[in-house]
């Protein structure tokens, strides 16, 4: 079993040291990096922290556009992608995604109800899912809603792409610890 993670963002974050205490090596991609045509990596998994596209937050949204096409090859090829809240009301944050996504900021506690049986709703174990902090909604994607919150706005959305899959969640807390360990662990890595 391989456990290793890329973490997109601006400079070195706590939540590598959460992916790390999971049992995944987690190797820090900065925008730089992220838009080089010579850097590569390997990954089992590349999570996108949220508020990407905020650009008081980071001045990552511009690399992951450049990188449109890695991104999309790297899902095909069988890596997993997990992409949290833009943290503005950004129409373009997601346009680098391998399909349409709607994202509506606005920030505050939700209700959380899971729409099918999922491996991937784990993200949420152990949180009261009657008060979920998240940063808005998709109310338009092309992928699978899993999670949705009491009034039916989309908070975690899935899509399988090629041999990959992408995760789109507005939830505005770290994944959990369960969801991580399988998150981040695979039989093999996919070249990014």
């Amino acid at each position: 079993m391989i456990c290793r993670t890329g973490l997109l963002w601006d400079s070195p974050l706590m939540f590598a040291r959460l992916i790390e205490d999971c049992g995944a090596c987690c190797e820090a991609v900065n925008p730089y990096m992220l838009a080089s045509p010579f850097w590569r990596g390997r990954f089992v998994s590349v999570i996108v922290p949220t508020g990407f596209a905020n650009p008081a937050y980071s001045n990552l949204l511009p690399a992951l556009k450049a990188a449109e096409e890695r991104i999309r090859r790297f899902v095909e090829s069988g890596g997993r992608l997990l992409v949290f809240g833009a943290g503005c009301a950004r129409e373009d944050a997601y346009d680098w995604l391998p399909f349409p996504v709607t994202y509506s900021f606005a920030y505050g506690p939700r209700a959380v109800r899971y729409t099918c049986e999922s491996e991937y709703t784990s993200l949420f174990d152990g949180y009261d899912l009657a008060a979920v902090e998240c940063d808005g909604s998709f109310p338009a994607h092309g992928g699978e809603t899993l999670a949705v919150s009491a009034s039916g706005e989309a908070l975690l959305v899935g899509k399988a792409v090629g041999d990959g899959v992408v995760l789109v969640s507005s939830i505005h807390e770290y994944p959990s610890r369960e969801f991580l360990k399988r998150f981040s662990c695979g039989d093999r890595e996919t070249l990014f």
